[in-house]
């Protein structure tokens, strides 16, 4: 179901979307001494880009969550999507990524 069909679904009272649930996983990758985890959310049958990027800074690990939009009905093309993904936001945000030192938060 695309996603516009889904909207109006919800908004025509129409039937209730599907819970998301976990996908896949694979082994951690590592790129400029943060280790990027992908881990797909489960929608129906495609799978929502999503992953967590983490760094170790002064002994402690701190994360950066990310969930995007892109939906893929093959799990092969969702982990190697989000691995892609996660390498462009560390390119983009350089030391920025990490230097407020929260813990977690979303990017």
């Amino acid at each position: 179901m695309s996603i516009l069909s889904s909207l109006f679904s919800l908004f025509s009272g129409g039937a209730k979307p599907q819970k998301a649930s976990a996908g896949p996983t694979a082994e951690p990758q590592v790129h400029q001494d943060c280790v990027i985890h992908a881990s797909p959310i489960r929608e129906g049958s495609q799978l929502r880009l999503a992953g967590r990027i983490e760094k170790q800074v002064n002994g402690e690990t701190l994360e950066r969550i990310f969930i995007r939009a892109d939906v893929f009905t093959s799990e092969q093309d969702a982990l190697e999507c989000t691995f892609r993904k996660a390498r462009q936001i560390i390119d983009q945000n350089g030391a920025a990524l990490f230097s407020d030192g929260a813990k977690s938060r979303n990017v």
